[in-house]
């Protein structure tokens, strides 16, 4: 099962909405296949696994896979389908899908089959690879992490406003590792484009996927210098604006690749439904996202807890 979670992680940043799902067959306590789930829309880690494996399957070779196989027909067959028609007579699984459309009824059609089945195994470490897919089931939006970073007087400024470098290259790049590369999504405030100008990337571990960037500005001000919108890196970033906001500017940024999105804002702030559905949608070019790690700033953070729409909290403390 640690094997299937290694294997899972491949899929970060490219499955969208889908979850991350590991799947490696064992026979006589070694594993002879692995594959996962590499991209929104293609095959499920087990259906590749056993497509891709010309061996006959024995009767006592296992199975396991992160997540319950699938028994629905959506963008790919059933996995469970698969699973009968190669002979596969054990599976292990690390926990239950909580999609309404599985939840249990995978496990049903396996057993239904003949076909022991063991699980939930590691079910804490599955559930947690999977936190975004698990609240878009559950909750009907991403898993929203928000991360300050503040020095020990509670400062996360300075007096007059600008910034303060609070964290180390040390705190730095575990922030990126397991913050950002971990999260679909980045999102800020426009005032924190304003001040800090950020790039809102992994360029501390280059290796591992920079997620895709979320800037609220709802009246359009993020300069068109600014290195979100700039260069190869504007695919990646959608701009959170409201509905008729400075429409030449609107058509720059949409030139440079920027997506625009139009949410209208209910006592000051955007309303966070329809942000979560736009943001949940998976369109041609679009795949949704199922985490998103806030930044900054303090009026951003403050928006989010006041919604109640905070499952994670990481306060990195500076040594000021």
């Amino acid at each position: 099962m640690q094997r299937c979670l290694a294997l899972a992680e491949h899929g970060r940043g490219k499955v969208g909405t889908n979850p991350l799902v590991g799947s490696v067959l064992v026979r006589d306590g070694v594993i002879i296949a692995e594959a996962f789930h590499a991209e929104f829309g293609k095959a499920h880690a087990e259906r590749q696994l056993l497509e891709k494996f010309e061996q006959k399957i024995r009767s006592t070779d296992v199975l396991y896979v992160n997540l319950e196989p699938c028994c629905h027909e959506g963008k790919t067959p059933a996995c469970t389908d698969i699973i009968r028609e190669r002979g596969v007579k054990r599976v292990v699984f690390g926990m239950i899908d909580p999609d309404p459309r599985v939840s249990g009824e995978g496990i049903a059609c396996l057993r239904s089959a003949g076909i022991a089945v063991t699980g939930p195994v590691e079910r804490a470490r599955c559930e947690w690879l999977n936190r975004g897919f698990v609240s878009l089931r559950t909750k009907g939006r991403p898993w929203v992490t928000l991360k300050q970073s503040r020095t020990q007087s509670g400062s996360t400024a300075k007096p007059d406003g600008s910034p303060l470098k609070i964290t180390s290259i040390k705190q730095d790049r575990w922030a990126h590792e397991w913050l950002r590369a971990r999260h679909d999504a980045i999102l800020v405030g426009v005032r924190t484009i304003i001040a800090d100008n950020p790039q809102l990337n992994t360029r501390f571990v280059q290796e591992l996927p920079s997620p895709l960037r979320v800037i609220l500005d709802p009246q359009l001000k993020i300069p068109l210098s600014a290195n979100v919108v700039s260069g190869d890196v504007a695919s990646g970033t959608m701009v959170v604006t409201t509905p008729g906001s400075d429409c030449a500017k609107r058509k720059e940024l949409e030139r440079c690749g920027v997506r625009i999105i139009d949410i209208p804002l209910r006592a000051e702030h955007f309303d966070l439904p329809l942000l979560w559905k736009e943001l949940t949608t998976p369109s041609e070019q679009f795949h949704g996202i199922a985490s998103i790690l806030i930044e900054g700033g303090a009026k951003t953070w403050q928006s989010f807890q006041e919604a109640e729409a905070v499952d994670e909290e990481v306060v990195l403390m500076g040594a000021g």
